[in-house]
């Protein structure tokens, strides 16, 4: 039997298969937690209190300025240690979960400024406009600025979910059973590294390109409606 028909089996295909599924469900859930993050921060550092702008600057700044890989790595080894320390509690972190957190506050700090210059760009008139007529702030924001910078951000955060479905392949390192970490998997188990590997790349390539056909199609559909 050659090394194709061992390592390309229906169960070894399920395996890595769900390993994808998995990619892009951190993909998907950092993606979101990461828009919270990257909204809240852009606001504060738009708005006029120090104390939140500050804290906003200091996390964008210092996010953007390590690597990924470290602050997965200090998230999933330093928290057990200070849960111990502080609450003389000892747990065994999830890899996936600790993983997507991870990669969620780092996608925050991006989305920052994305935010920030999507909402800026938008015409201050409509501020003036939306105030004449009695509306508030927020229902300004949530009204008539937000939905416009939304069409503006749109290309670039297509983008960043991209990149996020790769940036999933980090949390290999923590043990989290994902796309990558299976394919190391099988690899192990057959002596051969290439194939499963190979299928990676596919699955990766598969899950961006459909994901940027999509979007191609959902910026036409919008840029129709203006």
């Amino acid at each position: 039997m050659s090394a194709f028909e061992r390592i390309f089996t229906p169960e070894n295909m399920q395996f890595m298969v769900k390993g994808a599924g998995y990619s892009l469900l951190v993909a998907i859930c950092a993606l979101a937690g990461g828009s919270v993050l990257g909204l809240l921060a852009a606001m504060a550092r738009m708005g006029k209190n120090k104390i939140a702008r500050a804290i906003a600057n200091v996390y964008v700044e210092v996010i953007r300025g390590t690597p990924m890989m470290l602050q997965i790595l200090l998230l999933y080894l330093g928290g057990p240690v200070i849960t111990r320390t502080l609450f003389h509690y000892v747990f065994t972190p999830n890899p996936i979960l600790v993983g997507t957190i991870a990669i969620a506050i780092n996608s925050g700090a991006y989305s920052t400024e994305l935010f920030r210059s999507a909402i800026q760009s938008v015409d201050k008139g409509q501020w003036e406009a939306a105030k004449t007529i009695g509306l508030t702030h927020k229902q300004t924001l949530r009204e008539i600025i937000l939905p416009q910078a939304f069409k503006r951000i749109l290309p670039p955060y297509i983008n960043e979910f991209i990149v996020l479905i790769k940036d999933s392949s980090l949390l290999s390192t923590i043990g989290a059973a994902e796309l990558l970490q299976r394919a190391d998997v099988l690899g192990a188990k057959f002596y051969n590294y290439l194939l499963p590997l190979l299928f990676a790349t596919v699955a990766y390539l598969v899950m961006t390109l459909t994901i940027s056909y999509f979007a191609r199609r959902l910026e036409r559909r919008l840029a129709e409606s203006d």
